[in-house]
């Protein structure tokens, strides 16, 4: 530059900028360079804080945080890797500076949302991408047993927590697909253990299969993810978290057996089921290669673990479920209606429905409902001790629905019968635990049901009604009458529950309202034949009596404080060995104790002298929905059956638990 001429086109030489505008180019170019910054840092909304550390394509339908920073971290675009995952998934196989668990994870997720898109594309369900599903599946078992540390080390991330929801989502799909393919090839029986079978380019080996299909079921119906199911009407939706796919399999007795049972009882057919997927292989590298897959269908009522790669992980269960689809399907609020008018199709013999398959090693507690109601009367109280972990081990509930429409001396012997006949179907010698120390609860009507189950009468009817000594001329005149007036107890019973049972009857039974609705009580006519042979054999000895008869007494009727049946049995007493609890309700806390009632029974007829405990709960009639009467009854099984009474109930749980706990040190160099 020549000298004298300026530094800056249109300055003047020798001429200098003044201070201020040297102060303002700086300025300008800061400006400038600040406009460049990438990093910004601002406050949150607390309400953001799941979805941004926890969201995951199964939560929002996005990738989650840890696969996007995952797929940055590789240069990749994670929006163009979910239009077009299968480029991406070819990067992060062979990313090894990733780290197993960075692109184990990032390829399961990229896996499901895949398999979750074309799911949803495809409006045939049993066409779905089966394949996709067991990508997904397979690679959140291999983050999980063969990452770079163990699900112990890793008990407190999220991203464990993601990456069981996602096998198990995975495991959940394959389960229900492979279930509806099943029934369009004409399928209808669970697969043979030790069976295999392609599909979709894989192989499928049936391992474990746990599914037995109850008595007179011909074929399973329908499959049921329990995780879609919203359930209404439970206090608590009892589950277990852990490893695999809870479901409900639906495999009910043939219409025709439910409407004419050749036996009086039943499995409901709902069965739970946990589906577990297995990928063979010993290394990281032949799990990934692999393009097989074992499939396990485990009954979580007999199982409560699986070991998988030398650990042992908790399985995941549903236990209100298969109960709750059962009553939601039944339409028992509507029966016990039908039932108490007549109606078609009433009930007229009872049934005796088991909740769970038949194990001979669990205790048996038989719940008897009360005047016009059914099994829904223990919606709560079954769901409860089913949900209780220490009484499902120890318990199984038998529920008795019988025609409540009936007077109690032929209700009484008819369910007696059927238990007796249930029984014997199960356990023909009477050897297994489920048939001793068997446990009656009875609300109502039916705990006056379950008192006379652990009565022996004797003669004292005869006497009483009658007259009548066992050598007298009048005895054998009447001899029709002897199974409802011989009472002999069920045998195999040592504890009973009675819950606001109107043992020597009510007054409010004989109220106006109550004959006005017995006149609307309509029997079937197997129980008025059943009444008929009773009126027919009184009709010589007491005219009066076999009129009554003859007009088909209700349930109602023999409910009545005035009625000579109830008079005469309330007083006999339960046999020795037999322990026997009353929860007895009360409409209010004010006043004296033995003027209350509950609306519908006195407590002086529901309490009964030496119980070994009696509880009053202020409540109405139903007493059996309440936490009181549930947490007593509880604490009654627990002592029955000589668990601790400080241990901690099994509290309702719900998706999303922290961690996968595991055996330390399971499997070798796994420590």
């Amino acid at each position: 530059m020549r000298a004298g001429q300026s530094a800056i086109p249109g300055q003047a030489a020798g001429v200098n900028r003044p201070a201020w505008m040297r102060g303002l180019a700086v300025a300008l170019l800061l400006l400038q360079l600040a406009g460049c910054a990438l990093v910004h840092v601002r406050q949150g909304d607390p309400r953001d804080y799941d979805e941004g550390r926890r969201g995951d394509v199964l939560s929002t339908g996005r990738l989650s945080y840890a696969t996007r920073n995952a797929l940055s971290r590789l240069g990749l675009d994670p929006d163009r890797c979910t239009a077009d995952p299968q480029p991406c998934m070819h990067v992060l196989r062979d990313a090894a500076l990733l780290g197993d668990d960075a692109r184990l994870s990032a390829l399961a997720e990229l896996a499901l949302d895949r398999a979750i898109r074309d799911d949803r594309d495809d409006p045939h369900a049993a066409a779905a991408p089966i394949a996709d599903y067991l990508d997904a599946a397979r690679y959140a078992y291999a983050y999980l047993f063969f990452g770079d540390r163990t699900p112990r080390e890793r008990a407190f991330e999220d991203r464990q927590t993601q990456m069981r929801d996602v096998y198990n989502y995975a495991a959940e799909r394959v389960a229900v697909l492979l279930f509806a393919r099943g029934q369009q090839a004409g399928r209808f029986q669970p697969p043979v253990s030790g069976s295999s079978e392609p599909v979709d380019g894989w192989r499928l080996h049936y391992g474990d299969i746990q599914l037995t299909l109850p008595r007179g079921a011909p074929k399973l119906e329908s499959m049921v993810p329990a995780s879609r199911l919203r359930i209404d009407g439970l206090h608590s939706v009892y589950r277990r978290d852990g490893l695999g796919a809870e479901v409900v399999v639906v495999a009910r007795p043939a219409p025709a057996a439910r409407r004419q049972p050749k036996q009086p009882f039943a499995e409901t057919g709902y069965l739970p089921a946990t589906v577990l997927l297995r990928f063979p292989g010993d290394t990281l590298a032949q799990v990934l290669d692999t393009r097989e897959a074992v499939v396990d269908a485990l009954d979580p009522y007999h199982q409560d673990t699986a070991r998988l790669d030398g650990q042992t992980v908790p399985l995941a269960a549903n236990f209100s479920a298969p109960y709750a689809l059962w009553l939601a399907e039944s339409g028992f609020n509507r029966k016990a209606i039908d039932n108490l008018l007549g109606r078609a199709d009433a009930l007229d013999h009872p049934r005796v429905f088991l909740m769970q398959p038949y194990d001979p090693d669990r205790l048996t507690v038989v719940m008897i409902h009360g005047l016009a109601s059914s099994p829904e009367a223990w919606v709560n109280l079954a769901n409860e001790v089913m949900g209780d972990q220490a009484l499902r081990r120890r318990y199984q509930i038998w529920e008795v629905y019988y025609p409540t429409n009936a007077p109690i001396p032929v209700n009484l012997v008819q369910i007696r019968a059927a238990l007796l006949q249930t029984f014997a179907a199960l356990d023909p010698s009477s050897t297994a635990p489920a048939s001793h120390h068997v446990t009656l609860i009875g609300h109502s009507m039916g705990g006056v049901i379950a008192r006379l189950l652990v009565v022996d009468s004797g003669d004292a009817l005869w006497q009483r009604i009658f007259h009548a000594p066992a050598s007298s001329p009048r005895r054998k005149r009447l001899a029709a009458l002897a199974p409802y007036l011989t009472i002999k107890p069920l045998p195999g019973v040592d504890e009973a529950i009675f819950l606001a049972a109107p043992h020597a009857g009510t007054p409010v039974a004989g109220h106006w309202l109550a004959r006005l609705a017995t006149r609307l009580i309509r029997l079937p006519k197997t129980l008025l034949d059943a009444t008929a042979r009773i009126a027919d054999a009184l009709a010589g000895e007491l005219p009066e009596q076999a009129r009554l008869f003859r007009t088909a007494p209700t349930g109602v009727d023999l409910l009545r404080d005035t009625s000579p049946y109830l008079r005469a049995t309330a007083t006999l007493p339960i046999i020795p060995g037999v322990r026997y609890h009353s929860i007895i309700a009360r409409r209010s806390a004010e006043g004296p104790l033995d003027a209350a009632d509950d609306g519908l029974v006195p407590y002086a007829s529901a309490h009964l002298a030496g119980a070994d405990s009696e509880k009053v709960i202020v409540s109405g009639h139903s007493v059996q929905e309440t936490p009181q009467a549930i947490l007593e009854i509880r604490r009654i099984l627990r002592e029955h059956a000589g668990l601790p009474a400080g241990d901690a109930p099994a509290a309702p749980s719900s998706v999303g638990s922290a961690a996968i706990p595991v055996d330390a040190c399971a499997g070798p160099g796994r420590c």
